[in-house]
């Protein structure tokens, strides 16, 4: 995919890169020669630096004879030049102590991910909690509000919690809402969200629930509980983005924050990679984002089994730090699906 860059043209790329990431000022070729024991002229570099410009590896500000990288070029760097490190023990255990469980509910853990993640990029964490079509069931109730309105309360084996009021299509006894209670949780514990429709449709073909008419209730009542709900966001460190450099424009930061308060596009993108394996990388124009030219995501999945409940990340400019940003990811996503699984080590 990368076979039009020579050796010697990678180096300099890199080495370009890798000051702006640092300095987030444009690179020219005194600056290249004189930081890096690349043993080339800065006439030379400065011709490899034209050709890369050509190729859309590098383009020129308007108001500097320097370069600056593209998402094209980034994109190069983190798939095939970037040396990733080992994250710290000390970063390890700050995670570890940030993440603990310990008698907490499922979001107090995930809304501290999302600030542990700020808090050691120096960028935006953000953690997309899992939807409950994903969850496991272990436990539904159904509790009487008033006449015609019940509370319905489900716990996943994970431990969350979600709540929601339905109507009832009539009066319902106390005793036959137990029965009821009871009904369900023998034939959907254990069931994901998914799962569970198609069983309630397959319940409903049953003879028993043609004659049963308390059964035949209960089946409406979860069809009615298990829509599809939007799933919940959190979002730390919007204040690290602002003291960025290349965000000082306040027309482009509008742009920009007006897309972390459309929560649900930022969860779309995030969302896309549910399936997949280790991290993703959106850099700028990737995330299909207009509004998030000049930003990169970089998320991974955590899991419960085999099961891929939610994703998180950290979100920063293109010139981010990935070798330091991918490992916190990484390694975060692979402990929070160890603490979701029971590990407490």
């Amino acid at each position: 995919m990368h076979s039009d860059l020579n050796d010697r043209s990678k180096q300099i790329l890199e080495a370009i890169i890798e000051d702006y990431i640092l300095t987030a000022e444009p690179v020219g070729s005194r600056t290249i020669t004189r930081r890096h024991p690349l043993a080339l002229s800065p006439a030379t570099v400065r011709n490899v630096m034209s050709d890369l410009e050509e190729m859309g590896y590098l383009t020129s500000p308007h108001t500097s004879a320097g370069r600056v990288p593209t998402d094209k070029a980034y994109r190069l760097y983190v798939d095939s030049l970037l040396a990733v490190r080992r994250v710290s023990r000390s970063e390890r255990e700050e995670i570890r102590r940030r993440c603990s469980i310990d008698g907490r509910d499922i979001g107090s853990v995930l809304r501290d991910t999302s600030r542990i993640l700020s808090s050691v990029s120096h960028y935006m964490g953000v953690v997309v909690a899992p939807r409950f079509t994903a969850a496991i069931l272990r436990q539904i109730e159904f509790v009487k509000l008033s006449e015609n309105r019940l509370l319905v309360i489900l716990v996943s084996q994970t431990g969350s919690v979600q709540n929601k009021i339905i109507e009832s299509d009539g009066k319902i006894a106390p005793a036959d809402l137990e029965r009821i209670n009871n009904y369900l949780n023998g034939i959907l514990q254990g069931l994901t969200i998914a799962q569970i429709k198609t069983r309630l449709i397959e319940e409903m073909q049953t003879e028993k629930i043609r004659y049963d008419q308390l059964m035949s209730q209960a089946i409406s009542l979860s069809q009615k509980t298990m829509g599809d709900s939007d799933s919940e966001i959190f979002l730390e460190g919007q204040s690290n983005i602002m003291e960025l450099p290349e965000f000082a424009d306040i027309g482009r930061m509008k742009k920009i924050f007006r897309t972390f308060e459309e929560k649900n596009l930022l969860v779309r993108l995030l969302e896309r990679c549910m399936d997949a394996e280790g991290f993703n990388i959106f850099i700028g124009a990737e995330s299909s984002l207009s509004q998030m030219a000049g930003i990169s995501v970089i998320t991974s999945t955590y899991r419960s089994g085999r099961n891929s409940l939610g994703v998180l990340g950290v979100i920063g400019p293109t010139r981010m730090g990935y070798a330091n940003v991918i490992p916190v990811v990484d390694y975060t996503a692979k402990l929070v699906s160890r603490l979701l699984d029971g590990d407490r080590h």
